[in-house]
């Protein structure tokens, strides 16, 4: 169920980080019963579970006051392939939050960490990105080392995955020691070996993101999780054919279109 805001306080969010996940390596479990928000904290406003979907809603500008973020309650996460059905409706986009951490003096759910786009510009789509972080690190189509001192090199470049956000999609996320893989149905999207060891994290929340401005609605039916054993932390090590690169910025923060501007 959705808890009240109130028991988002800092001892909440202490005992949060220190449960364990009660899951096997290796083992899948649905995160998502079908019927209700079970194991799930959000703003009870925004989330709601309508016709066995996972439904969050942003009316416009101001509601929500900023990105707000349905949080997975039950553990954190560490090494594991997360697959997740959803699609976007409206102009705008959402994400999947993962290894991240609560930013209470934001907001009862507000999140910053890593998180794989779910966005309508096909650049967005799938790429590795850092919610209130470091920002993105590779595009659609783009494999990228973030170096020890916070730079980027590009190592491998492939067909952007193009898909209709709007439309049931099937995103992987897979996160093993300090490196983060997303697929968008089976097909890669963009790679991260993370090797800011001051910035990186490698164990943090789960949760998807309402994202604010331009009315949308984030619609989500399955979420599977498998634990995964072993992650090793890779060296920074540049290939041969490493290029170095400027941090990628956008032009479309929201959608496709202009984006709408916050209400006083």
């Amino acid at each position: 169920m959705i808890r009240s805001h109130t028991l988002f306080a800092p001892t909440f969010f202490l005992a949060l980080f220190l449960a364990c996940v009660p899951v096997r390596a290796e083992e899948t479990i649905d995160l998502f019963n079908g019927k209700d928000l079970t194991g799930w904290d959000g703003d009870p406003a925004l989330w709601k579970v309508v016709d066995g979907v996972i439904t969050g809603t942003c009316t416009g500008p101001g509601t929500p006051k900023h990105n707000d973020f349905l949080i997975w309650s039950e553990g954190t996460l560490k090494d594991f392939e997360l697959t997740v059905t959803m699609r976007v409706v409206g102009d705008n986009n959402s994400g999947i939050q993962y290894r991240s951490r609560p930013l209470p003096e934001v907001g009862p759910w507000a999140i910053a960490g890593y998180q794989c786009d779910v966005h309508p510009a096909i650049e967005h789509t799938g790429m590795t990105y850092e919610e209130k972080g470091r920002g993105i690190f590779g595009l659609n189509g783009k494999n990228v080392i973030l170096g020890p001192d916070g730079q980027r090199w590009l190592v491998g470049e492939h067909e952007p995955v193009k898909v209709d956000v709007s439309q049931w999609q099937t995103y992987t996320v897979i996160a093993k020691g300090n490196v983060m893989e997303h697929r968008i149905n089976g097909q890669l999207t963009s790679k991260l070996i993370d090797c800011d060891e001051k910035g990186r994290a490698l164990e943090g929340l789960l949760a998807f993101q309402l994202h604010n401005g331009n009315a949308n609605t984030v619609e989500i039916r399955e979420v599977k999780l498998k634990t995964l054993e072993g992650g090793e932390i890779l060296p920074f090590i540049l290939p041969a054919n490493a290029i170095r690169i400027d941090k990628p910025t956008t032009s479309r923060p929201q959608g496709l279109g202009k984006p709408s501007l916050k209400k006083p």
